[in-house]
C-alpha cells in the first residue's frame, strides 16, 4: 500500500462542518440514555456548596466524559474530541475540556459516593435492557483484586510509594461479575492511596459488589472468587451474609501446609491444561498439574469459635522446575511440587471447581483493558477528582460491553479497543433535510452490518 499522489499534489483543509471521526457514539449514547444515565446523575450527584458552578448540568458533564472515554479519551485534554466538526449538531450539552476539569475538581468523598450509586444503578439498567449477562439468572462469578496504578506528577494526593520500589502509585481495588457465557463486568471500584493494604476495606467492598451483582439480575448462585491477599474471615463473613459462595486462595501458611502435605499419593488426580501433549504410546495428554481436595478444613481455627469456617480446601499441584527433583539410580525418585490451594464451599465436583477458581485471572484482562484506555493516566492533581474519574471510567466500560452485547456474538466477547475499532471510530458526514438528518457512513465499511443492527436496535422502540 502506498500514496496514489505526488506530494505536490495532495492538499489538506480543516474546514467540512458537516464532518463526525466517531459517529457511532450515536447509538452509544443513545443506548445510555435508555439505560437513564442522565436521569440516575440528576437524581443522585448534588455537587453542593461550589462557588464557580461546577455542580451546574451535572448529567451533562457526566455524559460529556463517558461520551469521550467511549471514543478513546484517557486525559481531560482529550475530551476536546467531542467538539468538532458536526458534533453540535448531533449531541447536545456538550462540555469544554477545562469545565469538565472544573467539575471533576469540585468532587468529595461524599460526592464519589453519590457517583458509585450511579454507577450501580446504571449498570442495573444495561443489564435490563441488553443480553450483557447471559444466564444470570442461574451462575455468576464475582471477582475482586486490586491493582496499581504508576503516577508521574509530585503533586497528586495519595500517590505513595508502595509495594514497588521506587514507584509511586495509587491502589485502585476493583470487582467484576461474569457468567460462563459472558465477559466480565465492573461491579465496582474505590480508589485507595498508594500505601493502603490489598485486602483494606475487602469486607464493606465485597458486600456492595455482591448486591450490585443482584441488581444486574444474578439472582442464582453467586460465587465470590478473590487471591489470597483477601483470605480473611471477614470477607467470607461477608459472602454468607450475603447469600453467596466463596472460592479464595488462602496460600501456603502452615496450618494449609500441613494439611495439604497430609494428602496421600493416590488422592491426587491429574488434569488437562491446554497445552497439554499426547503420549505417543497411550493417547493419553501428559500435564504436570494434578489436584486432590479435602473435604473438611477448618480455617482461622485460632479465632474465635464464631470466625471458624469449615470448608473445602483444593489444591492444584504442578512440578517446580526451578528445582531439580532429587534423582536416583533407578531415575526420578521426589519430584518437587509447587502448590497452589483454594478455600471454597461451592458445590462443583473438584475439577470443575478448580477449573472455574482459575478462571479469577479474567479479572486481569479488565484491568489491563483500564491502563491501556481511559486508566493510562490519573489526570487530576486531586485524590476525589481522580477517583471519580475512575468511577466515570467504570461506567464507561460496562456502555460498551453492553454496546457489544447489543450488536452481535462477536462483539458481545470483543475487547473495548475492538469495539471502539468496529463501532465508534466510523467518520460519518451528517446531511440535513425535512428537520431530519442522515449520517452518511463509508462505503464498504467491514463492519457495516454489525453497526447497522446496533444503530436500529438502539433507535427502534423501546422493549
Amino acid at each position: 500500500m502506498q500514496v496514489s499522489h505526488t506530494p505536490a499534489a495532495v492538499s489538506v483543509a480543516f474546514d467540512d462542518p458537516n464532518l463526525v471521526a466517531q459517529a457511532g457514539l450515536v447509538p452509544v449514547l443513545r443506548l445510555a440514555e435508555r439505560c437513564g444515565l442522565s436521569r440516575l446523575v440528576t437524581q443522585k450527584v448534588k455537587l453542593a456548596g461550589t462557588t464557580n458552578g461546577a455542580g451546574a448540568a451535572a448529567d451533562a458533564k457526566v455524559t460529556s466524559i463517558v461520551a469521550g472515554m467511549a471514543a478513546g479519551a484517557d486525559s481531560i485534554d482529550d475530551l476536546a474530541m467531542l467538539r468538532h466538526g458536526a458534533m453540535p449538531a448531533l449531541f447536545r450539552g456538550v462540555r469544554a475540556p477545562s469545565t469538565l476539569g472544573t467539575f471533576l475538581r469540585a468532587f468529595t468523598h461524599g460526592h464519589a459516593l453519590q457517583l458509585h450509586a450511579v454507577h450501580r444503578r446504571f449498570l442495573g439498567q444495561l443489564a435490563a435492557h441488553t443480553p450483557l449477562l447471559r444466564g444470570s439468572g442461574e451462575k455468576a462469578f464475582i471477582d475482586v483484586d486490586s491493582t496499581h496504578k504508576r503516577v508521574y506528577g509530585r503533586a497528586k494526593q495519595g500517590a505513595e510509594y508502595g509495594r514497588f520500589k521506587g514507584i509511586r502509585t495509587l491502589h485502585p481495588l476493583l470487582a467484576t461479575v461474569c457468567t460462563p457465557g459472558s465477559r466480565p463486568v465492573i461491579a465496582g471500584v474505590r480508589m485507595r492511596r498508594g500505601k493502603a493494604a490489598d485486602s483494606r476495606g475487602a469486607p464493606k467492598f465485597v458486600s456492595e459488589a455482591l448486591a450490585t451483582a443482584v441488581e444486574a439480575g444474578c439472582t442464582g448462585t453467586r460465587i465470590l472468587r478473590a487471591d489470597s491477599q483477601f483470605y480473611n474471615a471477614g470477607v467470607i463473613a461477608a459472602c454468607r451474609r450475603a447469600g453467596a459462595r466463596f472460592s479464595i486462595t488462602c496460600g501456603m501458611n502452615p496450618s494449609v501446609k500441613r494439611a495439604v502435605l497430609g494428602i496421600p499419593d493416590q488422592a491426587w488426580q491429574q488434569i488437562t491444561y491446554p497445552t497439554a501433549v499426547p503420549d505417543p504410546e497411550t493417547g493419553e495428554p501428559v500435564s504436570d498439574a494434578e489436584v486432590a481436595e479435602i473435604p473438611a478444613y477448618t480455617a482461622f481455627a485460632s479465632r474465635k469459635k464464631s470466625e471458624r469456617v469449615t470448608a473445602r480446601l483444593i489444591v492444584r499441584r504442578v512440578r517446580d522446575l526451578a528445582k531439580p527433583a532429587v534423582v536416583g539410580e533407578q531415575g526420578e525418585l521426589f519430584p518437587v511440587w509447587r502448590y497452589h490451594p483454594f478455600f471454597t464451599d461451592q458445590p462443583a465436583p473438584t475439577l470443575q471447581a478448580e477449573r472455574e477458581h482459575r478462571h479469577h485471572a479474567v479479572i486481569e484482562q479488565v484491568i489491563a483493558d483500564s491502563k491501556a484506555s481511559a486508566l493510562a493516566h490519573l489526570p487530576s492533581g486531586h485524590f476525589h477528582a481522580n477517583a471519580a474519574w475512575l468511577t466515570l471510567w467504570a461506567m464507561t466500560y460496562n456502555l460498551l460491553r453492553a454496546t457489544g452485547a447489543q450488536t452481535s456474538a462477536f462483539h458481545a466477547r470483543a475487547t473495548t479497543a475492538t469495539i471502539r475499532t468496529h463501532l465508534v471510530h466510523v467518520p460519518a458526514r451528517i446531511a440535513r433535510s425535512a428537520r431530519r438528518v442522515t449520517l452518511h457512513l463509508p462505503h464498504n465499511w467491514p463492519w457495516q452490518h454489525a453497526w447497522t443492527h446496533l444503530f436500529d436496535t438502539t433507535h427502534g422502540p423501546a422493549g
